[in-house]
């Protein structure tokens, strides 16, 4: 029996959360829309993309594995965060564990460079996207501004992915190009 691709999955709920929260960043939408953030955060970013690691542990997938468990937390902790717990926390807080998250993309990204290219765009655009964010909330306003710019850029490129992967196996070719990987020395 073959088993589903689950990448797609995590791709489009990793994508749609991103844009959502990069929207209001970029000061696109109003902050009344966290809400929705916190939604999609919960179930989609967070929980369809943890699902989709765990799906593809079995595949021998380790940066997938990685990648959307660590991703899938990230949303959840985010939607913990603004929920529950964000009160009185110093911005410092918030950019130090944005910086940390670009650490970790950090080192994802240099995973994508076995993979295709469309993953290290992702990875490219989603670590700047970090380190905007990060030091943004160490008072420099316009990095957040333009972290959120990054964000959407981002989210575009996931769901660019995620769309080509399953258009890509429905057809058995390639209609949407992903970018061959780098040739192995």
């Amino acid at each position: 029996m073959k088993m589903g691709n689950p990448a797609p999955v995590g791709l489009f709920g990793f994508g749609v959360t991103t844009w959502m929260l990069s929207s209001i960043n970029a000061g696109i939408m109003p902050g009344s829309a966290v809400p929705m953030v916190l939604a999609c955060a919960f179930a989609f970013g967070g929980t369809a993309q943890l699902l989709a690691g765990l799906m593809e542990a079995p595949r021998g997938n380790t940066f997938g594995f990685v990648a959307f468990c660590s991703y899938g937390a990230f949303w959840i902790t985010f939607g913990l965060f603004v929920e529950f717990f964000a009160k009185g926390v110093p911005g410092t807080a918030v950019g130090t564990w944005l910086l940390l998250w670009g650490v970790f993309t950090a080192f994802m990204f240099v995973g994508t460079f076995a993979l295709n290219k469309m993953l290290q765009i992702i990875f490219g655009l989603l670590l700047i996207t970090f380190l905007l964010l990060g030091f943004g909330e160490f008072g420099m306003a316009s990095l957040h501004t333009l972290g959120g710019y990054f964000g959407l850029a981002t989210a575009i490129a996931a769901m660019y992915l995620g769309g080509a992967e399953v258009i890509n196996e429905a057809y058995g070719r390639t209609v949407l190009p992903i970018g061959a990987p780098a040739p192995k020395a």
